[in-house]
């Protein structure tokens, strides 16, 4: 490990209990208008969670003695389950991903209704939480706004936590995050090893500056964590980056070919950072066992971008009134 890596590991990870509410609430209202926060939960069929996680994070970061929270949006990505509705029950704002800039189709993928979701708020601190988290705890929320809140060095700060894999009615305590280990943590290492230091590189609860995020650009795809963290350094440097310990994350696991495709996707942002070049074929096949034997099934590799939030003129203008 470089050893500046090893001075930031002691700098910028803390753990959640560090910033208690009362510290938080103090913070928040000496930032006044810098101090806004929007939560936004980007969101694809699933009706099993979403509520629960909204509900929480209303009763205990959005009420009168806790306003911790200013503005709430579940970002629907095309859902076709109960999901809208039952965010919208709960009491978050639910935003259709198509109503957002509809003069550019919508691509399919997370970053895509990540990058919108900065149309959609106006916090300027903005937190990103997936929708699909088991047994929710709103510390997510205020462990990673936390830092933001009370130094003004940090620029961005990601969440890390164990993450068991629960399978086949057993649970493998440190299972998870079988992308990270595999794919991403050893490009990290190899071509960013200043990122070195981060447990949950992949992690989708985090939370930045929207100066910040206005700045980058915003892979439409599964790469968009590994290229908001490669670009944020590039941007603002290693020390306006920190993670915060929140505990432990439960969440709906993909299967093995969907972990191929988010693998091939982050391999590509990477990639691209890597080269400022094009992959020679973006196209991933993998094969599935049928009555014929073996059959191929080819999958695009997201390959899109969406530009800085800056040079939209739409939210240039927004931020201008």
């Amino acid at each position: 490990m470089l050893d500046e890596v090893a001075r930031w590991l002691q700098r910028r990870s803390w753990s959640a209990d560090r910033r208690p509410l009362s510290t938080l609430l103090t913070a928040k209202r000496s930032a006044g208008p810098n101090g806004t926060v929007s939560v936004v939960l980007p969101a694809l069929n699933e009706e099993a969670t979403v509520g629960t996680i909204v509900e929480t994070i209303r009763r205990e970061l959005m009420s009168d003695a806790v306003p911790l929270v200013d503005e709430l949006v579940v970002m629907d990505s095309g859902s076709t389950d109960r999901t809208a509705a039952i965010a919208e029950a709960a009491g978050a704002t639910v935003v259709h991903r198509d109503d957002v800039l509809p003069r550019l189709p919508a691509l399919p993928g997370k970053g895509e209704v990540l990058w919108r979701s900065l149309l959609a708020t106006s916090g300027e601190i903005v937190a990103f939480v997936d929708a699909d988290l088991r047994d929710f705890d709103s510390t997510f929320v205020s462990g990673i706004i936390g830092p933001l809140l009370t130094d003004p060095g940090v620029q961005l700060v990601k969440a890390m936590y164990d993450r068991p894999l629960e399978t086949g009615g057993t649970v493998v305590p440190a299972g998870g995050g079988r992308v990270t280990e595999l794919v991403a943590r050893p490009l990290l290492n190899m071509h960013w090893p200043q990122l070195a230091g981060f447990v949950q590189p992949l992690g989708g609860e985090y939370a930045a500056r929207r100066s910040l995020l206005e700045q980058l650009p915003f892979p439409v795809g599964y790469g968009v964590e590994i290229g908001m963290l490669i670009d944020s350094l590039n941007t603002v440097g290693l020390d306006a980056l920190a993670q915060v310990d929140v505990g432990v994350r439960h969440h709906r696991h993909q299967d093995g070919q969907a972990l191929g495709r988010m693998a091939a996707t982050i391999y590509r942002t990477a990639q691209l950072r890597l080269a400022r070049g094009h992959l020679v074929r973006p196209v991933l096949t993998q094969f599935d066992r049928t009555d014929e034997g073996f059959t191929p099934r080819v999958h695009d590799v997201a390959t899109e971008e969406r530009p800085p939030m800056l040079t939209v003129p739409e939210y240039a203008a927004r931020r201008a009134a």
